[in-house]
């Protein structure tokens, strides 16, 4: 099983659920921008306590997942993760948080098609924020990097407006000039 085929499983398992989900992270990213090798995939569930089982249900078998895990999940850091048992690539998990970005961006995600399954996807605008927010959090070429791969491949399609208001309302300001202005480049792969 390769990232692929997991991400494949895993968005079908999602909407056979019926949640509310959207995929973030570098597979996100990589849609959007410059694709790069990932060993994990990250979502953002909304997952109210009564659907733990069927979480658990859905993803027993083929992951090791821990319900007291996904239990814990409704507390900081908001995160569970699933480990593939065919190929021991990871799946994060996240619950949204009450801030009002995190809110945000579930409200914008879009709907896609990746490699033949219909897809929730947050927008190329709440990626490169949500990868800047993570480079300040843990700083990282590789968040600056996707972050610049997406505005290098998206362009004049980005909603510039929206990324300033956001930038300024997360303080990430500077950061985001330097990412439009192509001071920071995106990464060779």
């Amino acid at each position: 099983m390769n990232e692929r085929g997991l991400l494949v499983d895993c968005l079908r398992r999602l909407n056979r659920m019926g949640v509310t989900y959207y995929l973030t992270g570098s597979m996100a990213s990589n849609y959007w921008g410059i694709p790069r090798t990932t060993h994990d995939l990250d979502f953002v569930v909304q997952l109210p306590m009564s659907a733990v089982p069927r979480i658990i249900q859905e993803f027993s078998g083929d992951f090791y997942i821990e319900e007291a895990a996904v239990r814990a999940a409704y507390q900081p850091p908001h995160q569970f993760n699933a480990i593939d048992t065919r190929s021991a690539l990871k799946v994060d998990f996240w619950l949204p948080k009450p801030e009002p970005f995190d809110r945000e961006m579930l409200r914008r995600r879009v709907q896609a098609t990746l490699f033949g399954e219909p897809a929730w996807i947050s927008t190329a605008e709440d990626v490169i924020l949500h990868k800047l927010v993570w480079n300040r959090i843990s700083p990282s070429d590789r968040q600056l990097g996707d972050a610049a791969g997406i505005v290098a491949v998206q362009a004049d399609a980005l909603d510039k407006k929206y990324l300033r208001q956001w930038a300024q309302e997360l303080k990430l300001f500077n950061e985001l000039e330097r990412l439009l202005s192509g001071e920071i480049k995106p990464k060779n792969t």
